[in-house]
């Protein structure tokens, strides 16, 4: 299905602000989110979860980050230390929630989707094949930094 630019450019605007909100409606960390970034053809990443979004709008959303990081957020979350299965466990279930409630968000706006289960990426992964990436740089306190990319088809 093909859509206008204008109808296009207020949809991406709808994710984002959707991204954000459901990240905050997740994640119990008090975060701050700096400004968005329009990034190249190819990404690099080390460990992350991609959830892939369809219907009116096609892509995926990946949470990024050292595992460290995801670990530190489950620890935060739930109040036990994450590694290993449960930590992969977690970092799907994290990208579950927030690509859930980010639906759930732009739902609102008219705009209807739906997820995908999550893909857990871990040693080193390159991403390209995407026509737009945004990425979201998050800084969680006392824990460290964490990315959300929004790769859009």
């Amino acid at each position: 299905m093909s859509i206008a630019i204008e109808e296009r450019n207020n949809y991406i605007t709808h994710l984002l602000n959707g991204t954000i909100t459901a990240f905050k409606n997740i994640v119990p960390i008090n975060h701050q989110i700096l400004k968005p970034k329009l990034l190249g053809q190819s990404l690099y990443l080390q460990y992350g979860v991609l959830i892939g979004i369809t219907g009116e709008l096609r892509g995926k959303l990946i949470l990024a980050g050292d595992s460290t990081i995801f670990g530190a957020v489950g620890s935060s979350m739930f109040g036990m230390p994450l590694e290993g299965e449960m930590l992969a466990s977690f970092s799907g279930e994290l990208g579950n929630m927030i690509a859930g409630s980010l639906s759930t968000v732009i739902a609102q706006n008219g705009i209807k989707t739906d997820i995908t289960s999550p893909t857990i990426m871990s040693g080193e992964t390159t991403l390209s094949g995407y026509e737009k990436a945004i990425q979201l740089k998050i800084k969680l306190e006392d824990i460290g930094e964490m990315e959300i990319y929004l790769l859009l088809d």
